[in-house]
């Protein structure tokens, strides 16, 4: 294919070479000469490992070339990939002005220029920025309609330095943000990058936009996770540090997988709670600061808030909740987040129905039976025999764990009602008989 890439910085000039090494034509664009003319004498500008053998072979090969004229660079491609830089202006939002001065100068071609053009922007840019911030540019400056005249995807890149080359012919995943599904920007975009394997994935853009942010701040994380518990290991005197997270990084199960990284309900049960205040309070004691464990309680905390103020703002007072234990399949109730929504709502003066098919009141034991008789010792009375009775009892209903009998529950509902889903029992809300109200969703 033939490719421009506006702006040759990191993401820019990496992408540039790497796409002439899969065989298309590319051209760099940038205002910067000093990034121009290395480019054009088969150098690279940039230090980063393969990346000089890449930019001499395009050149060498007639692949690679540079250029600062914008409208030699976009009339004569069929495809733009725009890799400005979006750096942080002082209260911390991305300075979109680069991004947004190649849209018009973008539009300024396209107003001229009869081929259908495809835009991939690179940028990592806040979600809704490409539909209500570029795209209008785009249009405006052109005379022209996305998807008409010209197409649009978001298409995030996963580079890290010192690893780039590898990281672009080996990435986890291409991600294509499109307005519409099977675009024609979006097929262009998979034959543009036919010949690399990878985990293909077309989505819309505010998705494709947040998949960057997501990546990024679970990398922070974990670095300062890693050193966090460094750091106690110290203080405790445990003497390897790295050998507690090797032995961390084993567990595929649920430590490095999937496991937990769904948005939904808060966690409880007789381990996360208590575990956590356990370190934290040791932490406490030997004077180390743990800024990151010590704020996931509270954040655990908002999101058993945000569940109560999901049911404060429906304006209903009957309200069912299906499933009390922290855990679909399991009786335990300790520190089950769901109970003390159910306290604090009928504090407020809610009627209340509660239902969990594992839960037998009458035969609940010791730390179980303790907890329920302090944060519920009127929970009895509240409860329902079967789901059908939380229906026809409520207003709103409430599903807090992911039972599989609650699956039906949708389908069950009466038009006046309003689920609210903790645990996302629902994939198409357009199913459900009534309003449907997702905690994170």
């Amino acid at each position: 294919m033939r490719v421009s890439v506006l702006g040759l910085g990191y993401v820019g000039c990496v992408s540039a070479a790497c796409l002439s090494n899969l065989g298309h034509t590319v051209v760099g664009l940038d205002v910067n000469p000093k990034k121009l003319e290395p480019i054009n004498d088969g150098k690279s500008p940039i230090v980063e490992p393969g990346l000089q053998e890449l930019v001499g072979r395009g050149v060498a090969e007639g692949r690679l070339s540079a250029t600062d004229d914008y409208e030699t660079a976009v009339t004569d491609t069929e495809i733009s990939l725009v890799c400005v830089g979006t750096p942080s202006m002082e209260d911390g939002r991305p300075n979109l002005k680069y991004t947004k001065r190649v849209c018009q100068q973008l539009a300024d071609v396209f107003a001229k220029k009869d081929e259908f053009h495809t835009v991939i922007f690179r940028s990592t840019i806040p979600p809704g920025t490409v539909e209500n911030e570029l795209i209008p540019v785009l249009e405006q400056g052109s005379g022209k309609k996305e998807g008409e005249g010209f197409g649009v995807c978001f298409n995030p890149e996963f580079l890290r330095e010192a690893s780039a080359v590898q990281d672009f012919h080996h990435p986890p995943k291409i991600v294509i943000g499109e307005t519409s599904p099977g675009s024609r920007a979006g097929d262009a975009l998979v034959e543009l990058y036919a010949s690399i394997e990878a985990p293909l994935v077309r989505t819309n853009l505010k998705v494709a936009e947040m998949v960057k942010y997501a990546d990024n701040c679970f990398h922070a994380i974990k670095v300062c996770f890693a050193n966090e518990i460094g750091n106690l290991c110290k203080g405790l005197g445990v003497d390897d540090s790295h050998k507690v997270m090797e032995i961390f990084c084993l567990d595929t199960q649920l430590n490095l997988s999937p496991y937990y990284l769904k948005p939904g309900f808060a966690f409880g049960g007789s381990c996360l709670p208590k575990d956590l205040r356990a370190i934290v309070g040791m932490s406490r004691d030997l004077g180390i600061e743990c800024p990151v464990l010590r704020a996931v309680t509270p954040s655990n905390r908002l999101q058993i808030e945000r569940a109560i103020d999901s049911v404060r703002n429906t304006g209903k007072r009957r309200v069912g909740v299906l499933g009390m234990s922290f855990k679909a399949g399991t009786d335990d109730l300790r520190e089950s987040p769901i109970v003390e929504v159910v306290g604090t709502l009928i504090g407020k003066g809610y009627e209340l129905s509660i239902y969990d098919r594992n839960i037998s009141w009458e035969a609940l034991l010791g730390s179980n039976l303790g907890f329920l008789e302090h944060e519920l010792p009127y929970a009895q009375r509240l409860k329902a025999q079967t789901v059908d009775e939380v229906i026809e009892r409520s207003d709103v209903l409430v599903v807090a764990n992911s039972s599989d009998e609650f699956k039906h529950v949708p389908e069950k509902m009466r038009d006046d009602q309003i689920l609210i889903d903790l645990v996302r029992i629902v994939d198409d809300p357009s199913k459900v008989n009534g309003k449907y109200v997702g905690i994170a969703w």
